[in-house]
């Protein structure tokens, strides 16, 4: 029978990001790929806060499901697991983060996200698409894995994105650096081998969890189910 396996996309993103990964697991899996609230087909459902998306990751999460969490998806997964214990099977972070534990940081970045916001809501998708795939931590993304990311970031809208912004960013989330060691399922951790700033947190998580897995993913950025699909499918199939 397939093994279940439930992929949660990143900010900007939605749940068609992940098809090239998708073809490459085979009939193996049985992989569902949902839009989360504010993204895609889900960007005018309301409210779109973490318990909220969690209730709704109840109706596609199987037990004994794999789940797997790429950035903004990777801290719900996160949150998911630690919310449904004994639900899972297994947990899986692609370039994802428990969260800022600073609280000096987290308030610098809620006037950030806020920021982004109103400069959304300035210049509209098309332009705020352009802009957030030219941050430096794209940097380095093959031509083809950039055109498919902005063409997935136009199936969203600019009042879908705000709202998952406030409601979903990282400034708004609380942190979950404290409770990782009641995680008892094997979490693997995947990061691209140009992404220095999540591989660090990445280290980090590995030594608060009880049963984890680091594995760094060569020539990749950021964005590695983008980037490196099969590599991805690939560690999905070695870690079953």
């Amino acid at each position: 029978m397939p093994e279940d396996v439930v992929l949660l996309h990143g900010f900007t993103q939605t749940g068609a990001s992940w098809e090239p990964v998708i073809r490459a697991l085979g009939a193996r899996y049985r992989a569902l790929a949902p839009d989360l609230r504010g993204h895609g087909a889900a960007a005018g459902v309301r409210p779109v806060s973490l318990p909220a998306v969690l209730g709704d990751l109840d109706a596609v999460v199987a037990r004994g499901a794999a789940l797997v969490g790429y950035s903004m998806g990777g801290r719900i997964a996160l949150a998911y697991a630690l919310s449904r214990p004994g639900r899972l099977g297994r947990l899986v972070l692609l370039g994802a983060s428990p969260g800022l534990d600073d609280g000096a940081e987290r308030a610098a970045r809620r006037g950030a996200d806020e920021a982004l916001a109103a400069r959304l809501e300035r210049i509209g998708l098309a332009a705020f698409a352009e802009e957030w795939g030219a941050q430096e931590l794209f940097a380095g993304q093959p031509p083809e894995a950039a055109a498919a990311a902005h063409a997935d970031r136009l199936r969203n809208t600019t009042a879908g994105l705000i709202a998952a912004l406030r409601g979903l960013g990282t400034s708004t989330l609380e942190p979950l650096w404290d409770r990782l060691g009641e995680l008892r399922i094997p979490v693997t951790l995947a990061v691209g081998e140009r992404d220095a700033k999540f591989r660090a947190t990445a280290e980090r998580m590995a030594g608060a969890l009880a049963d984890a897995r680091l594995v760094v993913i060569p020539q990749a950025g950021h964005a590695v189910q983008l980037e490196r699909p099969e590599a991805v499918a690939g560690l999905l199939q070695r870690s079953s």
